[in-house]
């Protein structure tokens, strides 16, 4: 069974290709900001939301796929009762890291399957990060060094480079973080027979 990838993100995309799973691109064409309003209007939480959003992606991709496995995913970040949002300019981003500087946060990874119009499958896992109260000359360097490709990603940061020296401790796991829980998905692969079991 083929594997479509309901999403821009390279991250997502460099772990698939990493553990080796045949996969094509095409990234969803929906409004997330809306549907995450219109979520949050209804009092949702921040994993019900993401599980929404994941399913949303994987729902409208698989209708233009007919007998493709289509994978979507999302990512929510929850700091203080908020859902934070992707950071639109370097500006934006660096007021960010100076709020959660020194606090903790948490990083909802929601992942959704679907096939012929259907979702077959999802799992939601949650990270809590631990960020250090790093200095501005440490803030500084990293956003010069890091640039605009931090606005990829909604806590401006990469764990797999300089982004994992803002944090003390993390816990959860480190697919979960980038975005794609790795181990669940690829038990329901070899499931499905995408990969080999």
């Amino acid at each position: 069974m083929n594997l479509v990838l309901a999403s821009a993100s390279s991250s997502r995309a460099r772990v698939l290709r990493g553990a080796a799973v045949p996969f094509a691109v095409a990234p969803a064409d929906i409004d997330e900001e809306a549907i995450k309003q219109e979520l949050l209007s209804r009092g949702d939480e921040p994993a019900a939301i993401a599980a929404e959003l994941a399913d949303a992606k994987a729902l409208h991709v698989s209708r233009q796929h007919p007998g493709a496995l289509v994978l979507g995913a999302d990512q929510i970040l929850s700091f203080e009762g908020e859902l934070v949002s992707k950071c639109p300019d370097m500006a934006a981003a660096r007021k960010l890291l100076q709020r959660l500087r020194g606090t903790t946060h948490m990083l909802i990874s929601a992942l959704a399957l679907a096939l012929d119009g259907k979702i077959v499958w999802s799992h939601v896992e949650t990270a809590k990060l631990h960020m250090r109260n790093f200095s501005d000359a440490f803030l500084d360097a990293y956003l010069s060094t890091e640039g605009e490709g931090l606005l990829a990603g909604v806590g401006c940061y990469r764990l797999e480079a300089m982004g994992a020296q803002l944090f003390e401790r993390i816990e959860g796991d480190y697919f979960c973080i980038l975005g794609l829980p790795l181990q669940p998905l690829l038990a329901e692969l070899r499931r499905k027979g995408v990969i080999a079991q």
